[in-house]
């Protein structure tokens, strides 16, 4: 991806888990002052709701943690975006699944789980809070508040190398 490293998180409607996500490492990039190194996104692995704003829900919880998600809208992953993005991380095994087969005979670049970058947890999915209350929306926080940093650390590893072979 050019010069710019890029992350994409993927979820299934891309209006609770990934934009949080994206949001969340966004946040995360700017404090650590890569920001301007790195190209953030998030996308769905269905049409669900496609050009919508994140959950109301996932905004309310997000934003009490200091996260505004409100200028996102969500999008379906494209078969281009395998060929755009360092790193394409899944939310969930379903996800996996969804990005798996569609890259099918395609693009090399094999995603990974989200809950990988964790340290703090063992959970291989970030479970989707669509269907449930706060405290499932507080509890992806949680769980993705621990991946991003483990994400964060890999992403500037891997920044530092790119630096190095200049």
């Amino acid at each position: 991806m050019q010069d710019k490293l890029g992350v994409l998180f993927v979820c299934t409607a891309n209006i609770c888990r990934s934009p949080t996500a994206e949001a969340m490492f966004c946040s995360k990039a700017t404090t650590a002052e890569i920001m301007d190194q790195l190209i953030i996104d998030s996308a769905g692995t269905h049409y669900y709701r496609v050009g919508e704003p994140p959950d109301p829900r996932a905004q309310d919880a997000a934003s009490k943690r200091g996260y505004d998600l409100s200028a996102l809208r969500a999008r379906k992953i494209a078969l281009s975006d395998f060929d755009l993005f360092d790193y394409i991380i899944a939310m969930d095994m379903k996800n996996m699944a969804a990005l798996e087969s569609l890259r099918e005979g395609g693009p090399i670049r094999k995603p990974e789980l989200m809950m990988s970058f964790s340290r703090l947890y063992k959970d291989k999915d970030v479970p989707d809070p669509y269907g449930g209350g706060d405290r499932d929306f507080e509890l992806v926080l949680d769980m993705l508040e621990s991946a991003t940093d483990g994400l964060l650390a890999v992403v500037k590893q891997n920044l530092m190398r790119r630096e190095k072979i200049r």
